[in-house]
């Protein structure tokens, strides 16, 4: 039904106002009775067998939603309906902002992708703890980032703020510093910023009664040296695992119109689901499966998700898959695990 009748339809508007529009559609329909009883009857599969222990957490299947699309925490009891099991939330940042200009949203239907330059937009982390403070059950990462104004060397302020707000109200963090949208954040990859960014993390982490796992979101741009460097990073600050990975800057083998394909910022999308598989693979083999890895970039079908687990990671997250494919997808994919099974 979503791809042969609504998608066709959404697809037809801007994509940023679609996104707010379903929002608005999803939190109306589930505040009629009966509701969502009827999208978890249509969606959620309730199976043990589906059931995973990652980083001392307990997830009720594998298939979670990747940060940004619910930025704010504004739907993530109403979309844990549709069967996922764990939602993350932001990227937050200390401060409230507008990101990057608008037009920043693109699909490209034709690779079945979608170019994002949003910019950390979001309404601050106590907008969004107001909201948490609301959570009916469901197991929520909360994905973190500094200021646009704030310059790289006062990054970790920023990062602790994030860190000390939703303390109390997250399941774990995933510390992002490798969107491209804000300017210079992916320097902060490197090895010594990097490595000090999450000792400090870490360091904050150990001073509470107990701590909340701490997770990092690389990007797919990086080289197999500066891979291996993460992987030293993991072992040395103890953090308790990897994402893998964000948004892609390259623009290899679109066939999207030129002038989409031009835009600037972070592809997602089918156009990803190789490299991140291929970073997956490459972090598991060479670390020994040393950490956890939560899979994500370009999950369009069961098949895609099954790849991803069998190249070593423990976890996955949908995002442009979900847009494309409609929450039938999580269903799909869980279908698929119990029948490897």
């Amino acid at each position: 039904m979503y791809t042969y009748f609504l998608r066709p339809i959404l697809f037809r508007y801007d994509p940023e106002k679609i996104h707010h529009f379903t929002f608005k559609m999803v939190r109306f329909l589930s505040k009629i009775p009966l509701m969502s009883s009827i999208f978890r009857g249509m969606y959620v599969i309730n199976d043990p067998k589906l059931e995973r222990e990652v980083f001392g957490l307990k997830f009720k299947n594998p298939v979670g939603l990747a940060a940004g699309f619910d930025k704010d925490a504004k739907l993530f009891n109403e979309l844990y309906n549709f069967g996922f099991g764990f939602i993350e939330i932001g990227t937050l940042t200390p401060k409230p902002q507008d990101g990057n200009p608008k037009k920043r949203l693109f699909r490209l239907k034709d690779d079945s992708g979608i170019i994002n330059r949003m910019g950390f937009n979001n309404g601050g982390v106590e907008d969004a703890v107001v909201r948490l403070k609301n959570n009916k059950g469901v197991l929520i990462g909360g994905n973190i980032g500094k200021n646009k104004i704030t310059p790289n060397e006062n990054a970790v302020e920023d990062y602790k703020i994030c860190f000390d707000a939703l303390f109390d109200y997250v399941d774990y963090f995933v510390v992002n510093v490798s969107s491209p949208n804000t300017p210079n954040l992916r320097e902060l990859q490197d090895k010594e910023p990097l490595t000090m960014l999450l000792n400090t993390l870490q360091s904050k982490n150990q001073e509470k009664v107990s701590q909340k796992p701490i997770l990092l979101k690389i990007a797919p741009d990086l080289t197999d040296e500066q891979l291996l460097d993460i992987i030293a990073i993991v072992k040395d600050t103890k953090i308790a695992g990897i994402i893998a990975t964000n948004t892609t800057i390259s623009r290899e083998g679109l066939r999207s119109n030129r002038d989409l394909v031009n835009e600037k910022g972070g592809l997602s999308g089918k156009p990803l689901t190789s490299r991140s598989t291929e970073v997956i693979r490459f972090l598991s083999q060479k670390s020994n499966n040393a950490f956890p890895i939560i899979g994500v970039g370009g999950i369009h079908s069961a098949k895609d998700a099954l790849e991803k687990l069998e190249a070593g990671a423990s976890l996955i997250q949908l995002y442009t898959g979900f847009i494309y494919e409609g929450p039938k997808l999580i269903k799909d994919i869980n279908k698929a695990l119990l029948r490897s099974k």
